[in-house]
């Protein structure tokens, strides 16, 4: 089951959303929202995680392609056999004061990327959907993924904070030029 994608302008994009109570860990319901998350986030070409407001959903969800968990990477052989990890009621609690200007793009934003500064490494204490809580690490792309999605479940989208915002042009479109 896969939701649509919800774009900019939609008003879940820009509100804060709400902590995932403790009386959905463990239920089927929990496990479904998950579910569509990841059949949303597998319908894209370069998807890499979604944040629960991108299919309207307001909670603090977010989940991670599995592939880029364990090999922090955009593509990977593998990718569809590995599972995605949600992060429930994350919080980012570290990040380094080394900063990098980092191409960025959205599944919310189609056709644009922007350069945003980011942290080079993240730490997130999150929940699994059991409600056990776990602190996850990172570094280069994955710590990016945290700070982005982090931001999503917070209101803000990349183009909120982006230096430089560019539309970009997919390569049959100059192929054909």
């Amino acid at each position: 089951m896969t939701d649509s994608i919800v774009t900019k302008g939609a008003p879940v994009l820009h509100r804060k959303a709400k902590a995932v109570p403790d009386s959905l860990f463990g239920t089927k319901e929990l496990e479904d929202i998950i579910r569509r998350m990841s059949g949303s986030l597998r319908t894209t070409e370069h998807g890499v995680a979604i944040a629960a407001p991108q299919i309207d959903i307001p909670y603090r969800i977010f989940v991670v392609r599995g592939f880029v968990m364990e090999h922090n990477e955009r593509d990977h052989e593998d990718a569809d056999r590995e599972p995605d990890v949600a992060f429930i009621n994350p919080k980012i609690i570290k990040r380094s004061r080394k900063k990098e200007l980092l191409d960025e793009a959205c599944l919310s934003v189609p056709g644009y990327a922007g350069r945003v500064k980011r942290s080079f490494q993240a730490s997130v204490l999150a929940c699994d959907t059991e409600g056990i809580c776990f602190e996850r690490g990172a570094s280069g792309l994955l710590a990016q993924i945290f700070q982005h999605e982090c931001d999503h479940l917070d209101g803000i989208l990349y183009t909120d904070k982006a230096e430089e915002v560019f539309e970009v042009v997919k390569e049959e479109e100059t192929e054909n030029k």
